[in-house]
């Protein structure tokens, strides 16, 4: 009877284990294969504004991480036309967007552009440097609290936090402006974890319709260079 038992309790055991084992697998395999996703944050520049299609660099992305990864990877696209830093900062708080801060894999933020427009009188020429000086120091603000919701409500997901271009590069004063709203981004995300600053102020040098549909947004094109960008500066 106890040799019985002891069979029993033995074969009870190893059946157990063996689950065990394969349930730890399968739960491996499918942490591996996982739908993945990306909230992209920002403007007209991640809304897509200027691509014929509607889908600027990140639609693109979507499908260039679909089809290097195991699995499938869903980018969805925050972007809104004329959106500045207080309006980011707001949408992440008070919007749905919320709530899917904590489930995101990546982050990717666009912001600034409209930043810099406001400050200067909506528009670029002339320079107006103390209003771009109060207009940077809101901005930093706005984004430090940007950043550290975002960190507090998903401490693992990278953020990738594209730097502004030159829409005119053949302004040298421009050019100091976005060098120097660039610098103070570049500043402020190294306060933070798992955040990496990403240039594109290099991809217009040359203004050219090749790359751009109007003043300001980057044409099919253009969003394919900023697309590039992001997955070679980035191993995702």
């Amino acid at each position: 009877m106890i040799k019985i038992l002891l069979y029993i309790i033995g074969s009870v055991l190893i059946i157990s284990t063996i689950a065990g084992i394969v349930g730890l697998n399968k739960k491996q395999e499918a942490k591996t294969k996982k739908h993945e996703e990306v909230v992209a944050l920002g403007d007209s520049l991640t809304y897509g504004v200027g691509d014929n299609t509607g889908n600027g660099y990140v639609s693109d992305l979507q499908l260039l991480l679909s089809q290097n990864k195991g699995g499938a990877v869903t980018v969805h696209n925050y972007g809104i036309p004329g959106q500045q830093s207080d309006g980011l900062l707001y949408q992440i708080k008070n919007t749905d967007v919320k709530d899917d801060l904590d489930d995101a894999d990546y982050f990717i933020i666009f912001i600034g552009t409209n930043d810099v427009l406001k400050s200067n009188g909506h528009n670029l020429l002339p320079i107006y440097e103390k209003r771009l000086e109060v207009g940077k120091a809101d901005y930093e603000n706005n984004i430090r609290e940007i950043l550290s919701i975002i960190r507090n409500k998903n401490q693992e997901a990278p953020i990738l936090f594209l730097g502004l271009y030159n829409p005119f590069p053949d302004s040298v004063q421009i050019e100091q402006v976005i060098e120097e709203w660039n610098k103070t981004s570049n500043e402020i995300i190294n306060e933070y974890p798992r955040v990496k600053f990403i240039s594109t102020n290099e991809l217009f040098q040359k203004k050219s319709t090749e790359y751009f549909s109007d003043s300001l947004h980057p044409n099919k094109k253009g969003y394919k260079l900023i697309t590039k960008k992001i997955v070679n500066e980035y191993d995702f």
